[in-house]
């Protein structure tokens, strides 16, 4: 299966769709009188396709398990077709597309057996998707292509060349998937003064972000939340909160970082932990929704 750890959970919605065509008038009236032999087709197929939604997982060997959190099943009747539209919804981290439709055709599937007896023609028709809603699809091609960025490495280490940085290319990397040009990337050791002046020089110059990696941590020499936060126009918690609860699910030291995200001016400024994972796993819980945030500072909201 693919590998969906580094992804987060949101809303996940699809519908789709089955058409099943009888052969006969007298097959729609014996459905509509529910005196089909077999018993009650729509309660019955109903029923099937709920458990086939729940049982997607188990037939289809690529398909992850996930909790079904809501599932319908709606019908309508137009002549000698019948139309059965199936809705799934959870909250995960991938779709429930093939969920939807593995439903959609268990229904059709059971109408079908359920009918043979008193109609030997009986068809099944357009199995498909007709909508779905959720992920990252309905998060990215809606924010500006001309942003910047300016991505600045703390580390005494580093800056004296005694270790390489992964933290900030792993940062860059995930910037310019999401179609962010990399102003500038710099090294500079663990001190308050270099901080602050970088975090000037972006902002003098229009950057839209500036992202630190390193010094959130504890130790004496961490001291980049400290330079930042004075600094700041405006705090914004919640981007704070989104790294630490992400991380949190994946290493229980994440809740020992001093991550810091607000703005100056128009320039969002973030600080993240120096390791690599942590790094990695702050732009994966972070970006691209993120990018909302510059729609709205600039007075142009892209709902």
């Amino acid at each position: 299966m693919i590998d969906i750890t580094h992804k987060s959970n949101t809303l996940r919605e699809a519908t789709a769709q089955a058409i099943v065509r009888v052969s006969r008038p007298e097959t729609i009236e014996a459905l509509k009188n529910r005196s089909v032999p077999k018993g009650d087709v729509f309660e019955m197929a109903k029923a099937a396709g709920l458990l086939g939604v729940k049982k997607t997982a188990d037939l289809l060997p690529d398909c992850h398990p996930m909790p079904i959190e809501q599932a319908s099943i709606e019908y309508s009747m137009d002549g000698l077709e019948i139309t059965i539209l199936m809705h799934v919804k959870t909250i995960y981290k991938t779709g429930v597309e093939v969920e939807a439709m593995h439903g959609a055709s268990v229904v059709a599937l059971t109408m079908y057996d359920m009918l043979k007896p008193i109609d030997k023609g009986v068809e099944i028709h357009h199995i498909k998707l007709l909508k779905k809603k959720g992920g990252k699809s309905d998060f990215t091609n809606r924010f500006r292509k001309d942003l910047q960025a300016v991505v600045v490495v703390c580390s005494d280490t580093i800056s004296r060349g005694e270790k390489e940085d992964r933290a900030g290319k792993s940062i860059i990397s995930k910037l310019e998937s999401c179609d962010v040009k990399i102003a500038d990337y710099l090294v500079i050791p663990d001190e308050v003064e270099a901080i602050q002046s970088e975090v000037n020089k972006a902002v003098e110059r229009g950057a839209d972000m500036v992202i630190f990696t390193g010094g959130t941590g504890l130790s004496k020499r961490d001291v980049t939340p400290e330079a930042i936060i004075p600094m700041l126009d405006r705090n914004i918690p919640g981007i704070a909160e989104a790294v630490r609860s992400y991380g949190q699910n994946r290493t229980p030291y994440s809740m020992l970082s001093r991550t810091v995200s607000g703005v100056i001016g128009e320039t969002l400024v973030l600080a993240l932990p120096g390791s690599t994972n942590g790094a990695k796993e702050s732009m994966d819980a972070l970006f691209p929704p993120l990018l909302h945030i510059f729609g709205i500072l600039k007075g142009a909201r892209h709902d």
